[in-house]
């Protein structure tokens, strides 16, 4: 089956949630291209960015259980082509 990139942007806004985050991220670890976190304190936050290369089902399993954590914002942008 076809593989597609992906970035999925994530927005923490309880940092308590950032533990469950980073458990679901290490299950697709081995689709993940790339990550890049950024903590912005003056707003209470963290911004995390992540690329990846799978399936549609599989990008859309991860970001599903994703947005299914409380305090955190998801959202996946595909690229074109296969």
């Amino acid at each position: 089956m076809d593989t597609r990139i992906a970035l999925i942007g994530i927005i923490v806004e309880e940092l308590s949630a950032s533990a469950e985050v980073n458990h679901i991220l290490h299950e697709y670890s081995s689709y993940i291209i790339g990550r890049m976190g950024l903590p912005y304190k003056d707003k209470g936050v963290s911004i995390i960015s992540v690329v990846v290369d799978a399936e549609n089902n599989v990008i859309s399993s991860l970001s599903g259980k994703l947005g299914m954590v409380k305090g955190i914002s998801v959202k996946t942008m595909y690229s074109k082509s296969s």
